[in-house]
């Protein structure tokens, strides 16, 4: 991915990582569009960031995809790259029954999924473009915790190693960004000052320096999340997965 000269559309970038990630492309030049469902936010978002533009947008929605894309490529004729960074995470009980989980399939993986195919033929009119998938370290080992948020990612690892290889000829270039335990409000405050996850600060700067100095890297991973990436392929899997799940599990037993 070019890390200037783009025009790049950010979904879920109100807050946490994407709007970090779009501050940092700012910064570098880049226009900067971020999406969301709450215009209240984004407008906050872009008043303490000139030159940031927005749109309101729940990728969820087919009808509101389809209608904000297509406004989109009218207003913004260069757009060239998109990060997809909306999401949600709940935990779950599975014990209890049915859980109410429509919302989350719906924001993690249809949505870009469906964001993509209408952006794609634009993009690929483009010199150069760029589709940055956001799955999660728990897309390889997941938080029992939270299942259908971990499941949602492993399915956009895969969705982006196909979408990588059926664009392998073409302008477009497919990155899949794993992120870490991170400092964001993506669980509540709780998540936003635990000690334990890794400064969004640190996390944005270890990206972009990635993005710098390795602009083809197919996966956008920092130090912090290899353990997790790496899991399987390092043995031991079924021993780091208990490991892992009894440890976040006592870490939330008094909550």
């Amino acid at each position: 991915m070019h890390i200037t000269g783009n025009t790049l559309l950010v979904t879920g970038g109100g807050s946490g990582i994407g709007r970090a990630l779009a501050e940092a492309f700012l910064a570098l030049g880049n226009e900067v569009i971020i999406a969301g469902r709450r215009e209240s936010v984004l407008k906050e978002v872009a008043d303490a960031n000139p030159g940031l533009n927005y749109v309101v947008l729940d990728t969820s929605d087919a009808a509101a995809s389809k209608r904000v894309a297509e406004q989109l490529i009218v207003d913004y004729p260069t757009l060239n790259a998109v990060i997809h960074s909306a999401g949600i995470m709940r935990g779950e009980s599975l014990r209890a029954g049915a859980t109410e989980l429509d919302a989350t399939v719906a924001t993690n993986l249809v949505g870009p999924i469906r964001l993509d195919g209408l952006l794609l033929p634009h993009f690929l009119k483009q010199p150069h473009a760029a589709i940055v998938t956001v799955s999660s370290g728990l897309a390889f080992v997941p938080l029992a915790l939270t299942p259908s948020y971990c499941a949602t990612k492993a399915a956009v690892h895969s969705y982006s190693q196909s979408l990588r290889y059926q664009l392998k000829d073409t302008v477009v270039k497919v990155h899949e960004l794993a992120p870490p335990y991170v400092q964001t409000e993506l669980m509540g405050e709780r998540q936003a000052n635990d000690p334990h996850a890794m400064p969004l600060k640190d996390f944005i700067d270890e990206v972009m320096g990635i993005f710098q100095h390795s602009p083809d890297a197919e996966e956008i991973l920092v130090e912090r999340v290899k353990p997790l990436r790496y899991a399987e392929v390092n043995g031991g899997y079924a021993e780091f997965f208990k490991n892992f799940n009894d440890q976040m599990a006592a870490a939330r037993s008094g909550e």
